[in-house]
């Protein structure tokens, strides 16, 4: 008997020995994965407001000017003070809406707002001279009032950027809406944008 517990006592501890490592492996197995599903969960969603040019396959031009080409005098302050024409492609196929945003970083009181535009039609391929597509809704522009007001730099030449998104949904706002509030409607909505940069400085 007592050579019989000899020989048992040991197995046994040995068995022991064994279920705890693998029991304490496999917990631990368990813990890591948990981690890696809640870090992949906890990752940031990536800034939509700032796509590259690869990611991005929508474009806006238009045939007044080219990419980073002066703006004619027409479409300012000094001209007859309407939009340029801007043709739209490849815009994508379950895109609900567009938004046009048109803007001056070089403004010297800061960003200033020169056009607002939201629920264009996604079938949009031009956006005419001097017009707003059907059914589109203009927000209120940095001076003031709603609709385009075209470059007007007072002391060098500026940077015009239009600026268009395509969104999965519909904006519900209204015409006293601004930018802030514009852009804070379509956080989360935005599948893809793309812009367009025109030059202008003041005849002086």
């Amino acid at each position: 008997m007592k050579k019989l517990l000899i020989i048992l006592i040991p197995l046994i501890v040995i068995i022991a020995v064994a279920y705890y490592v693998v029991s304490t492996r496999s917990e631990s197995d368990s813990v890591d994965k948990d981690v890696e599903t809640a870090q992949e969960t906890d990752k940031p969603a990536p800034d939509i407001f700032n796509l590259s040019e690869d990611e991005s396959a929508m474009n806006i031009s238009s045939p007044a000017f080219t990419d980073n080409a002066a703006i004619p005098s027409k479409y300012t302050c000094d001209g007859e003070d309407i939009n340029p024409e801007l043709e739209i492609s490849d815009v994508p196929e379950k895109a609900k809406s567009l938004v046009l945003i048109a803007d001056d970083p070089d403004a010297p009181v800061g960003l200033w707002i020169h056009w607002l535009i939201w629920n264009i039609d996604p079938k949009t391929t031009s956006i005419e001279e001097n017009s707003v597509p059907d059914g589109a809704q203009e927000g209120t522009t940095s001076f003031g009032k709603t609709g385009y007001g075209g470059p007007c730099p007072p002391d060098k030449e500026h940077r015009y950027f239009f600026k268009l998104y395509a969104l999965d949904t519909t904006l519900s706002l209204d015409s006293n809406e601004t930018k802030e509030e514009l852009e804070s409607a379509m956080e989360g909505h935005i599948i893809d944008q793309t812009e367009l940069v025109g030059l202008y400085d003041r005849p002086r």
